[in-house]
């Protein structure tokens, strides 16, 4: 133990040597503070854009309204697809939901070739915010657009007679699954953005993946009528998963396939990796 030097006070000795411990127990939630701050800055200053186009909210949500309200209806009469206890139009509802997650999300990386273009991405990439911070902020505010369909939707589905699930902590369940869907599909569009570059590219490319990932899910058949090889394909599909969380809190007496943990764990995981992905990629899009 060092010496009290003469004048020195044992308290401000003893301050004076934990102190330095102190700064590296709270450094870590300092930096996850300030990522938490940033990337809801992002996220606030992509979700404005909605005050200048907020009919691309009602546009997005033609065509899942088609869908409930037409092939639902349709083949709530024919019975041909066997769901349970539950009706056609309740098992096909938060398939829908996560289809209007999906179309959103899917086709969001095109908006960094825009910013690109127009030159604000070179500004962006010179903040001092991590690159991690600006992809996590473009994938939560792509999930507050989601939940603007999620309200779109569960207002179509309570006037089509869906019996649907009000229960708080359901409600908070189906919050955090679409935004975490939407994340995950945003994240998934930047990757594809930053390695094609162009607009045309772009959109070809996230056409061609579209119709795969929603129909090679359990979104408006169960996996039970699949065949093998779809199965298999079905079940490393993520709409897959965030289809079957949506089914087990949406709806009452909603049961899932898989246990709903997993369901939030595959969706959470696979978020993490897409930011790590998205984050180192992110530079490139502007080289």
């Amino acid at each position: 133990m060092k010496p009290l030097e003469p004048g020195a006070s044992p308290v401000a000795l003893a301050s004076s040597s934990s102190s330095p411990s102190l700064r590296q127990v709270w450094q870590p939630w300092a930096v996850l503070r300030e990522m938490l701050v940033k990337t809801w800055v992002i996220a606030e200053l992509e979700a404005r854009k909605l005050r200048h186009d907020p009919t691309e909210l009602f546009t997005r949500a033609v065509q899942p309204a088609l869908w409930l309200l037409i092939f639902g209806q349709v083949f709530a009469r024919v019975r041909a697809i066997p769901t349970g206890n539950l009706s056609y139009l309740d098992f096909m509802a938060p398939g829908i939901l996560a289809q209007s997650v999906l179309f959103i999300a899917i086709f969001y990386g095109i908006s960094v070739i825009w910013e690109r273009d127009l030159g604000v991405l070179h500004k962006i990439m010179a903040s001092p915010a991590p690159r991690a911070a600006l992809v996590s902020g473009k994938a939560l505010s792509a999930g507050i657009r989601g939940l603007t369909q999620a309200v779109i939707i569960y207002a179509l589905a309570a006037l089509l007679g869906v019996d649907l699930n009000w229960q708080p902590q359901a409600l908070l369940g189906v919050v955090v699954a679409v935004i975490l869907g939407a994340a995950n599909f945003s994240l998934f569009s930047l990757i594809i953005a930053c390695l094609v570059k162009t607009r045309e590219r772009f959109m070809g490319i996230g056409q061609v993946l579209t119709m795969p990932l929603f129909f090679a899910s359990n979104a408006i058949y169960p996996l039970a009528i699949m065949p093998a090889w779809l199965q298999v394909i079905a079940k490393v599909n993520p709409l897959t998963y965030i289809v079957d969380a949506l089914r087990a809190l949406m709806i009452t007496n909603g049961t899932p396939v898989f246990p709903l943990g997993l369901d939030f764990a595959i969706m959470s995981l696979t978020t993490v990796i897409l930011v790590a992905l998205a984050a180192r990629l992110y530079p490139r899009v502007i080289v």
